[in-house]
């Protein structure tokens, strides 16, 4: 089963990075990738119905991991697409409220589900044989999947409640980003400009995790204003320059941090960089 689940999940990855790289717009760029999603899902599920867990153990795994950690891409994209399309296009003033309001269902949504939350962030497991084996559903808990008895033979009465939590952490990156991005706008008027004819005729031509890893590592040696430009001017400023569109940076590096070659990006310029200087001897 987590042979099938890392295969499944890898091949989604690599489309969704694909989507990403293609699509300049953040509508389709979500549109896209619910699609693969939710193909992907359609896969996870048929593999399940027809599968017997080995252990409890093993059913807590696939319903508190496995399935939220895809199934919270189908949230966060759908959410994402459901922000920009209604996305005002008025005023700094209007857009920037637009915006904390949906940083505020965010909050609402984790003060209602506060207990369950708390449950989670602990790592907490005395209570994993209810909410994610099948069949065990309490309905004096909060229960907000409704799948649990529409399709209950793919659902615990919590794996949505994880998938949902998961999303929001995005979420809340996505936003802020965007409120980042407003502020830095509004106080410069010649923002996504450059030079005096405003013709920007450099495209970043590399992948985008490239861009974020180069971005960090300017950062982190304070190249910079003396080490005192944040991250978000900073990306602010390259997507300006080199037009392109960087969105969750934050989980961006993460996932960097987390490669067998965090610096793939910056060895392979020092490779490039010492390979030329050798082709000039």
């Amino acid at each position: 089963m987590k042979n099938f689940a890392l295969k499944l999940n890898k091949e989604l990855n690599v489309k969704l990075q694909a989507i990403d790289l293609e699509e300049s717009s953040i509508i389709s760029k979500a549109q896209k990738s619910i699609l693969c999603i939710k193909d992907a899902l359609s896969k996870l599920k048929t593999f399940i119905l027809n599968y017997t867990f080995v252990s409890e153990e093993e059913e807590i795994l696939f319903f508190k991991e496995i399935k939220p950690g895809i199934l919270s891409q189908l949230i966060y994209f759908v959410k994402i697409n459901n922000i920009e399309s209604k996305r005002p296009m008025g005023s700094f003033e209007i857009q920037q409220n637009y915006l904390f309001c949906e940083l505020e269902k965010l909050t609402l949504y984790f003060n209602s589900h506060l207990e369950f939350y708390r449950y989670y962030r602990m790592n907490s497991t005395f209570l994993d044989d209810k909410f994610f084996v099948r069949g065990r559903e309490d309905l004096h808990l909060h229960l907000d999947n409704l799948m649990v008895y529409i399709d209950p033979d793919f659902s615990t009465s919590q794996d949505y409640m994880v998938a949902k939590i998961i999303a929001n952490d995005r979420l809340e990156v996505f936003l802020k980003t965007e409120l980042d991005a407003l502020s830095i706008k509004n106080s410069n008027p010649n923002y996504g400009q450059v030079g005096i004819s405003g013709n920007n005729s450099l495209q970043w031509t590399d992948n985008k995790t490239a861009l974020v890893e180069l971005i960090y590592a300017l950062y982190a040696c304070g190249s910079l204003n003396d080490g005192r430009c944040e991250i978000r001017v900073l990306t602010a400023i390259f997507e300006q320059i080199f037009n392109v569109r960087l969105t969750d940076i934050y989980r961006t590096y993460l996932e960097i941090k987390v490669r067998s070659i965090p610096t793939k990006y910056i060895d392979n310029l020092k490779t490039a960089l010492l390979r030329k200087m050798e082709e000039d001897f």
